[in-house]
């Protein structure tokens, strides 16, 4: 059974999470990985979700306030042992409903072009493409995306 936790960054699972997920990401990136992990530090980061499943930490993510109506979804991760049980879609769905809880009326991401797995999921979960935002502007591994959280 998955069971989904609110914690924030200094969670532990969390951080062991998100060891690995820049481990993944520093292949699948390459050389373009030390311009991302600048963007994706856990500093005050107060709004995480870590899914386990029986009692053992699956997955994760986070949102952060990026315009005062928007969140950005941040560290979506799951561990290659707890794939295609349908746990980032959990992840992602408590994430939105805290944000909706906290008066969002968006959440926006970015992930990478060769992330297939995970653009599939925010398709999945009514995310659209948008310009790349911020500092994703003009980067061309970038995809952005968009999602209003109005019901």
């Amino acid at each position: 059974m998955i069971k989904l936790l609110r914690t924030d960054s200094d969670n532990p699972d969390f951080r062991t999470l998100v060891a690995l997920l820049d481990t993944y990401l520093s292949k699948m990136d390459g050389e373009e990985h030390s311009f991302y992990a600048q963007y994706n530090k856990l500093d005050k980061i107060h709004h995480v979700v870590v899914a386990y499943d029986n009692r053992k930490a699956a997955g994760c993510g986070a949102i952060k306030t990026f315009t005062s109506n928007t969140a950005e979804v941040k560290r979506m991760y799951v561990h290659p042992d707890n794939r295609q049980k349908g746990i980032a879609s959990l992840i992602l769905a408590e994430l939105e409903q805290w944000a909706r809880e906290l008066k969002f009326d968006n959440c926006i991401l970015e992930t990478g072009k060769r992330q297939a797995e995970a653009i599939n999921l925010y398709q999945k979960m009514d995310y659209q493409v948008i310009e790349n935002y911020g500092q994703y502007s003009g980067v061309e591994n970038s995809v952005c995306m968009k999602k209003s959280l109005s019901l």
